[in-house]
């Protein structure tokens, strides 16, 4: 339980930078799956091995047949399976306490909460991957059922030897809830990478509308450098004289088109 518990505190740290979906996943992932496997998940598996029974006294036969019937052992699968969902969030952990650590040294002058979001979107997508991976795993390698009864032919065994599985009963309850778990963490990680995906185009537009604001805004200033605006003067009218300007611009037109 020692590992155990040193692999949840470091999930635990993830839950400081997460939203409220991100939380949700971890609570999945630290009582029905760690918790789970380390304490009925053991007992449900640990004698798999010395309770497949074959009806043969063959050298060599039994295990044989084991390894056919279980390439890879059930629990065993799913502690890789475990500790390679807790990759992602443990490497984004690592990242933001070295990030911290850089900013409070004054050493790193971009912008702090950018590059930490697409880390963690990053550490979200790759949880999903892996996710979806393991889920195919199981259902190819083991299906949703552990069969009672096992048919082994070849060598070292010297004729089809029938081989039995202890508790198939209890055994197919424990996978089938396990691969329940398993969709209930890949939906809540897809719900999770919408909701980051979501939440940050509301702020990018935001901040391109601003931009433009600001560009129209220092459109409109007039240049301090550039010449003063002076309204010019209307012409003034002079109702006396009126008729002498009349004439002096028709002549000067008829001039124009004399040339």
């Amino acid at each position: 339980m020692g590992e155990w518990a040193f692999l949840g505190s470091l999930l635990d740290a993830v839950q400081l930078q997460s939203p409220l979906v991100g939380r949700l996943w971890l609570v999945v992932m630290l009582i029905f799956r760690i918790l789970v496997l380390a304490t009925v998940g053991g007992a449900v598996f640990e004698d798999e091995q010395e309770e497949f029974v074959c009806n043969t006294l063959q050298p060599g036969c039994r295990q044989t047949c084991y390894d056919r019937a279980f390439p890879v052992s059930h629990y065993r699968f799913w502690l890789f399976h475990i500790l390679l969902l807790s990759a992602p969030p443990v490497l984004f952990v690592i990242y933001s306490v070295h990030r911290a650590g850089k900013q409070a040294g004054g050493a790193d002058a971009g912008p702090g909460p950018p590059p930490r979001r697409r880390c963690y979107l990053l550490s979200v997508a790759l949880r999903l991957l892996a996710e979806l991976a393991f889920l195919a795993g199981q259902a190819l390698l083991y299906g949703f059922r552990v069969a009672p009864h096992f048919a082994c032919a070849g060598p070292p065994c010297p004729h089809t030897v029938d081989c039995f599985v202890s508790r198939p009963t209890e055994k197919t309850v424990f996978v089938l809830f396990y691969f329940a778990v398993g969709l209930l963490s890949a939906l809540l990680s897809v719900a999770e990478l919408g909701h980051l995906l979501c939440k940050g185009r509301p702020r990018a537009g935001r901040r391109r509308q601003a931009a433009e604001r600001d560009g129209r805004r220092h459109r409109a200033r007039p240049d301090p450098c550039g010449p003063p605006a002076y309204p010019h003067p209307a012409p003034a009218s002079d109702s006396e004289g009126g008729s002498g300007h009349s004439k002096a611009s028709l002549a000067t037109v008829r001039q124009d088109l004399a040339i």
